[in-house]
């Protein structure tokens, strides 16, 4: 008896080319596509992914990059490009819309004595100790040898990046990394001090990012990936109403329920 293949799964993200109101028509003929490796997020599968370096890229035209299915890491620019896998929606937030449930509402309470700063990105000692306590605790088997992986990660940019800083009595307890344009602001990375943990500080960094962009005017949030199997990312369907990228430029709003197979 012949075992039946599966059919295999194209990836959600295929342009090969963007169309910017700024900018014209862009063919992606640079793009290179990595090996294959273990999946970070979902044990047993394999990942890939597709991507390009640059030094320069305007806050609009990134904000069309992402509308593709593309993230930032320092000045690499990615999205997934799996076989037999498209698990990864990208997902984003109409700021205008969003509704804070009652859980939300006593994460902003109880953190009420939080001052936030928002300012240019600065690499400093004082974030790095942070950072690496924070590795310890969340993801305890991240080699953290080398001391200029933060600064490479995070305040290596190619787009216009700001950060958020927050303290309680003058301490730093919690750090929000975000790509800024007229569009959207997207969040590259949060580290908070172990010690708060109890404050929940990642929802109320996220939370304080989209009260941010409607100060300023600002639609969309993007809070990255998000991927139904991997427990450590259901906090961000939390988030109502979103919309999830189910292909290029093809967005579908989320208000309640499950998300679209």
């Amino acid at each position: 008896m012949k075992r039946r293949q599966e059919k295999p799964v194209a990836s959600r993200y295929t342009a090969r080319f963007i169309s910017s109101r700024l900018y014209g028509v862009i063919v992606l003929d640079f793009l290179v596509k990595s090996d294959s490796h273990p999946c970070p997020y979902v044990p047993g599968r394999r990942a890939r992914e597709e991507a390009f370096r640059a030094a320069d890229i305007p806050p609009d035209l990134y904000h069309d990059l992402m509308d593709i299915g593309f993230r930032r890491s320092g000045r690499l620019f990615y999205r997934p490009a799996c076989d037999n896998c498209n698990e990864c929606y990208a997902l984003r937030i109409p700021t205008r819309d969003f509704r804070l449930t009652k859980s939300q509402r006593r994460v902003l309470k109880g953190n009420h004595d939080i001052e936030a700063r928002v300012s240019r990105p600065i690499f400093t000692q004082e974030k790095e100790l942070l950072y690496r306590r924070y590795l310890e605790f969340q993801h305890p088997s991240t080699n953290q040898d080398n001391p200029g992986d933060l600064e490479r990660f995070l305040y290596t940019t190619s787009v216009n990046t700001v950060e958020l800083e927050y303290r309680v009595k003058g301490r730093l307890v919690a750090v929000g990394v975000t790509d800024i344009s007229a569009r959207s602001l997207s969040s590259v990375y949060t580290y908070f001090d172990p010690e708060f943990s109890e404050r929940s500080l990642g929802t109320y960094s996220a939370l304080r990012e989209i009260l941010f962009c409607r100060e300023i005017n600002i639609p969309f949030y993007y809070l990255g990936y998000y991927i139904s199997a991997c427990p450590a990312m259901s906090y961000k369907a939390r988030f109502k109403p979103h919309e999830l990228l189910i292909s290029d430029n093809e967005w579908v709003r989320v208000e309640r329920g499950r998300e679209p197979q």
